[in-house]
Parts: C-alpha cells; sequence; structure tokens
C-alpha cells in the first residue's frame, strides 16, 4: 500500500489536505497530450497524481508522466499553483480532500506513449482549438491559464 491508502486506513473519508503535480506535455507539432481517463469515466485530463513521503512536486510530475504514459521529460516549467475550496473533491467512494496542485508543462519528451489501462482508456495529442469538450473541470483551468499566458498562436511557449 502507498502513503495515501495507508492514511485512509486510519481516517477513513475525513477530508485532508494531499499535494499532487500535473503536467502538460507538449509534442513537436505543439499538440498537447491529453489522457482520457477512466475516472472520472471518459472525462479528459492531464498527466498527474498525488505525492508520494520523500518526494518533491517535480519528482512527482515525472514518476506519474513515467507510470501513466511510459515516456520521460526534462525539464518542468511552472504554470501556477491551485489550492483553496474550489479545490475539494469528493470521490466516488466517500473520501474527501482538498488538493494543492502544482501545474508544470513540459516541451518535448523521450520514450514510446505506453498507456497505463488501469488508469486510462487512452492517450491523444490535442492542438489547443481542438481540445475535447468533456475535460476535467479543474483541469480545464490549469489549461486555460497555460493557453492564455504561456503559449502562442505559434505553438511555441512563452518562457
Amino acid at each position: 500500500m502507498g502513503y495515501i491508502e495507508d492514511l485512509r486506513a486510519e481516517v477513513g473519508h475525513r477530508p485532508l489536505i494531499f499535494v499532487g503535480s500535473v503536467t502538460i506535455i507538449i509534442d513537436e507539432m505543439g499538440r498537447l497530450l491529453l489522457q482520457q481517463r477512466k475516472f472520472p469515466h471518459g472525462a479528459w485530463g492531464i498527466t498527474g497524481g498525488l505525492m508520494e513521503l520523500g518526494e518533491s512536486t517535480e519528482d512527482v510530475a515525472r514518476r506519474e508522466i513515467f507510470e501513466e504514459t511510459g515516456l520521460k521529460v526534462d525539464k518542468l516549467n511552472l504554470i501556477n499553483v491551485y489550492s483553496g475550496p474550489k479545490n475539494f473533491v469528493k470521490a466516488e467512494n466517500g473520501d474527501e480532500f482538498y488538493v494543492v496542485t502544482i501545474a508544470y508543462y513540459a516541451e518535448g519528451f523521450e520514450g514510446e506513449l505506453n498507456i497505463d489501462k488501469s488508469e486510462s482508456i487512452t492517450f491523444d495529442f490535442f492542438f489547443p482549438n481542438e481540445l475535447p469538450q468533456n475535460i476535467v473541470k479543474s483541469h480545464k483551468v490549469i489549461l486555460d491559464e497555460f493557453l492564455t499566458k504561456h503559449y502562442t498562436c505559434e505553438g511555441q511557449t512563452n518562457r
């Protein structure tokens, strides 16, 4: 069992605070990699997950990318940190938590896309003007901020 499962065994469904990281991966054509998730079923989102003990937020981002996609990224660029009442989640199993999400973007990747079928239905690259409609609400906020502040029409980032 991991840290979160161990903690849940102790406290049940009570609200907790978790820290996580998500990463928008950009390919050489300027497209964004999105994950069609099993939970919530069919919704699209950004790769990411929650922190384990001893990890940095960058470690979380890189670990989750590799676990979910088989890809490796080099440089992570900060988009923003998201927290507060809008980041309250009540899971289907009754677990409640507030998540502090650190959002990054990475230009380019190494490796071959390999889908973890336990978490994902599929992955696909999308041009920003062709994003799917059914995006996880909190991830839509991150994508919108990224596209407004960090991405140009030519598919380059504003670093």
